[in-house]
């Protein structure tokens, strides 16, 4: 049989050092900028004795050059989030160029620079989803003619040749050759399928080393490829915004300091009340303080495996209230084995076996896999395939040996033997597989997909130790075979058949009652993963996959998972730590330079302390040693 394990793909990561990126961005120009700047000042004040503009000069560039950009997305992403973290920096740059204070604009232009820097280097990412599913996706097919014509110009009975190596461009079904094609990326299923004639063919699937001619069934736009990359288009253009940790904060303490610093002004009559007053607040505890606490965050999880492609996730996944899974390769091992043949009277097991594994070889479905180890195990001879075929509704059809065998559900036996019911086992739990030969009744084939041994544990253990409410499986697989898994498990809620646009639906409709994480492991979950509020990748085995998602899981282990959930909560914490004792003490400051008793360069150096003092406990998140997960202990 020709269905064998595709080697993964390459692992997700970053082109380049967190240095690199962030001296590669704007912001991080500016800081380094900032810094030379006021360095000079202090040389030429300090050193040479130079007053006035003299000294003030490279102030003066610095804030006009580097400020002016800063000051624009300010302002923008205070209209889109209703005032944050970074507008008070805003009012403390104009207040000091208005007075004069043209070193203290400076500061406040260093840190406000120095924190978009760092965070834009904890999120910068080789390329977006849509872009990775854009390089895949073939523009020019061969017709069997010898024309080439774009994908577009496809039409429904077109004859096309697909080379070795080559994603075929459109659905269709095989009319000459035999190969292989690497579905992977479509089905989530790690094997490639052997196609001979009658075989059907999904766009973006890859063939192997043997040309292959189809027949299109379906118009580019109407292939299945189409369909998975307009629904996550659809998901990334209306994923709900979500508000982050240092705006919410920023928000209230942006009133605050502007109340005290005008009470300053008007109590006093002096208008450097008010600047000392905002440049005291200036919330560098959030501007810095939270992106060094996700920069260690993403340190600690990517010595366990898991790499963060979105260090937003990080304030989210420890809130997560309902958690939706797909089946396989998340909560199961995605390697179904048989556990029973019940065969008609008078049919021998092993002969129908045998034949059922000589055409499930071109089956793209993971059971075939199933059928070949249990035919190969008891060392049977596989007879040759003359026909095959896998149409919609008719199961998987072939002739061996001069017969008619078909391979497909209850129902299509219950259509084309209706005296089968009497004797087909009534269990259905779990997956089955009903062989039909000469369109009668042969055998019954059962499987099981094993969850994974701490699954259970897993499930149990994310309400007592991390708030979750609700879970469920959502799965493109057969109703029996979802809801046994779910039994096993522990998990009361299932929603099996479910293609990627239903998966779509269902996130959306729970993302208005909470926050969501969704997990799963091929391109068929990467909208939903892109809608959820968190998305996590299990396994590595797709580049769609895990550029859709948050966060990809190496090793597709759930005690990898309970580490995440884990670092999450710990980032949340400690950067909670640093930015509520920073304000706290900023608070303090701010009451100081009410009174007269800080000046603005004065509450710039008291801000600058407690910036190193948030600094070092944000830097704590990345000193952890050993695993964080903790379900394995209860």
């Amino acid at each position: 049989m020709d269905i064998t394990s595709s080697p993964p793909a390459a692992h997700p990561t970053t082109t380049a050092g967190p240095w690199r990126l962030f001296v590669s961005s704007r912001d991080g120009l500016i800081t380094l900028a900032a810094l030379v700047a006021i360095t000079i000042h202090l040389v030429l004040w300090l050193g040479v004795g130079l007053a006035g503009w003299a000294r003030d000069w490279p102030l003066v560039v610095i804030v006009v050059a580097g400020g002016i950009p800063l000051l624009i997305d300010v302002l923008k992403n205070a209209v889109r989030t209703r005032g944050g973290a970074d507008t008070l920096a805003a009012v403390s740059i104009i207040t000091a160029v208005i007075l004069g204070e043209w070193l203290v604009a400076a500061i406040i232009v260093l840190m406000l620079s120095g924190g978009e820097a760092l965070e834009e280097a904890a999120t910068k990412r080789a390329s977006g989803t849509l872009d990775a599913l854009a390089k895949r996706a073939p523009t020019i097919a061969h017709r069997r003619s010898g024309e080439d014509v774009a994908v577009e110009d496809i039409r429904v009975g077109d004859e096309l040749l697909i080379l070795p190596h080559e994603l075929a461009p459109v659905d269709g079904e095989v009319i000459e050759g035999h190969g292989s094609m690497d579905e992977s990326y479509l089905t989530g299923e790690p094997y490639v399928v052997s196609k001979s004639v009658g075989a059907q063919v999904m766009s973006g699937a890859i063939n192997s080393d043997t040309p292959l001619t189809i027949v299109a069934t379906a118009h580019a736009q109407d292939s299945r490829y189409a369909q998975i990359v307009g629904t996550l288009r659809q998901a990334e253009d209306n994923r709900p915004p979500m508000r982050r940790l240092a705006d919410r904060l920023g928000a209230w303490y942006t009133v605050v300091a502007l109340a005290l610093g005008a009470l300053g002004w008007v109590v006093s009559g002096d208008p450097m009340r008010f600047l000392a007053v905002v440049v005291v607040a200036t919330p560098c505890p959030l501007l810095i303080g939270i992106p060094v606490a996700i920069i260690g965050a993403i340190s600690l999880a990517a010595k366990r495996g898991i790499i963060v492609r979105d260090p937003g996730m990080l304030e989210n996944a420890s809130q997560v209230t309902t958690i939706m899974f797909d089946k396989t390769g998340t909560l199961t091992y995605g390697r179904p084995s048989i556990t029973s043949i019940h065969v008609a009277p008078g049919i021998d097991e092993n002969a129908v076996l045998a034949a059922a594994a000589s055409i499930e070889r071109y089956s793209r479905h993971p059971l075939a896999d199933a059928i070949r180890n249990e035919a190969q195990a008891r060392g049977l001879t596989l007879p040759a395939v003359e026909k095959v075929s896998e149409k919609p509704g008719q199961g998987l059809t072939g002739e061996v040996g001069g017969r008619l065998i078909r391979i497909g559900n209850r129902k299509t036996a219950y259509r084309m033997d209706p005296a089968s019911e009497a004797v087909i086992p009534r269990t259905a739990a779990g997956m089955e597989s009903v062989v039909l030969l000469d369109e009668k009744y042969a055998a019954t084939i059962q499987f099981r997909d094993a969850p994974r041994l701490e699954a259970e544990r897993f499930i149990a253990h994310l309400p007592r130790k991390h708030g979750v409410e609700k879970m469920m499986i959502i799965s493109g697989d057969r109703e029996s075979e979802v809801k046994y898994l779910a039994s096993r498990v522990g998990i009361d809620e299932v929603h099996a058949g479910v293609s990627p646009e239903g998966k779509l639906d269902i996130v959306t409709e729970h993302n208005r009652h909470g926050k969501t994480m969704f997990l799963g492991d091929g391109i068929n979950d990467a909208p939903a993963m892109a809608t959820a509020s968190v998305g996590i990748a299990m396994g590595a085995d797709s580049d769609v996959t895990s550029e859709a998602a948050d966060a990809v899981i190496l090793d597709s282990s759930l005690e990898r998972l309970d580490d995440l959930l884990h670092i999450s909560a710990r980032m949340r914490r400690i950067a909670l730590q640093s930015a509520l004792g920073g304000m706290g003490l900023s608070i303090i400051g701010m009451i100081l330079a009410v009174f007269g008793v800080l000046t603005p360069l004065a509450g710039a150096i008291f801000q600058e302390v407690i910036d190193i003092g948030a600094i070092l406990n944000s830097a704590r998140v990345a000193m952890h040693r050993g695993s964080l997960a903790d379900f394995d202990d209860e």
